[in-house]
């Protein structure tokens, strides 16, 4: 589209198609953005979080929760370990009184996705 020359008439038309050109572009740039994020999330979860057999580090997965023509949600989660995560995150009171320290995991791991997420979308956009 670039360099071409149309009619007054026409320019609505080309100025829509050159939109919507860029509108596919940022789609695609943003669902990838997102898939690659979610791995980094997930696999920064694995590296912190506890392991004293291994299950809960392994429980944790990138699911796509919602997907549509230009939007992309994944949801990064423990798939059966899910009941413990918050208390190991924030910590937890004991039976018998006292507390166990927390192990921050996920909120770490969260952080470094966005940043990362709004890195890849930025790097995509730019011309």
């Amino acid at each position: 589209m670039a360099g071409e020359r149309v009619s007054v008439d026409a320019m609505a038309d080309a100025i829509m198609e050159g939109l919507l050109e860029y509108a596919d572009l940022a789609s695609d740039t943003v669902k990838e953005a997102v898939t690659e994020s979610a791995k980094t999330v997930k696999k920064e979860i694995q590296a912190g979080a506890p392991s004293w057999t291994g299950k809960y580090k392994k429980s944790w997965t990138a699911k796509k929760t919602k997907e549509s023509s230009n939007g992309l949600v994944i949801t990064v989660h423990s798939k059966d370990r899910y009941q413990i995560a918050h208390l190991l995150e924030h910590g937890h009171a004991k039976r018998g009184g006292g507390r166990v320290a927390a192990i921050p995991h996920i909120a770490p791991a969260e952080a470094k996705g966005e940043e990362e997420l709004m890195e890849r979308i930025e790097r995509g956009l730019k011309p």
